[in-house]
């Protein structure tokens, strides 16, 4: 049973950018419960410290994260992303991609719907349950 939301890295980028559209996105899921990999975490980071204005990006970090729960890379989300990724041909491995796997093998373990724009990818994880709007 799916029960919230784990968010993409693409879907969090834009709301601590002061981004209307996407924070009015992101309150819409809140009441349901609000997630993050740690491997979104990375990634937002490095964004925000390698982006054009690392004090704003850090600051509306600060700000958005509070509220989110931070899901840790444990035994057994990695005994997920190994089943998962040993289950892919080897094209569809390279395709998705590690990171993204991980992220998918978190939302599969704690039975989470991913939220994110990047469906090419994600929809090729067999039996991920992924947020789409109508």
């Amino acid at each position: 049973m799916v029960s919230g939301y784990l968010l993409d890295t693409d879907r969090i980028i834009d709301a601590p950018k002061g981004y209307t559209e996407a924070i009015d996105f992101v309150n819409q899921l809140a009441p349901s419960g609000l997630a993050i990999s740690v491997i979104s975490y990375g990634e937002i980071y490095q964004g925000a410290y390698h982006g054009s204005d690392p004090a704003t990006d850090l600051a509306g970090l600060a700000a958005f994260l509070p509220g989110k729960t931070l899901l840790p890379l444990t035994a057994d989300v990695m005994r997920t992303f190994g089943i998962v990724r040993g289950g892919l041909t080897p094209h569809l491995q390279r395709v998705i991609g590690d990171m993204d796997l991980l992220i998918a093998a978190t939302a599969m373990h704690h039975g989470l719907m991913v939220v994110t724009r990047n469906l090419r990818h994600f929809r090729l994880v067999p039996n991920l349950a992924i947020y789409e709007p109508t």
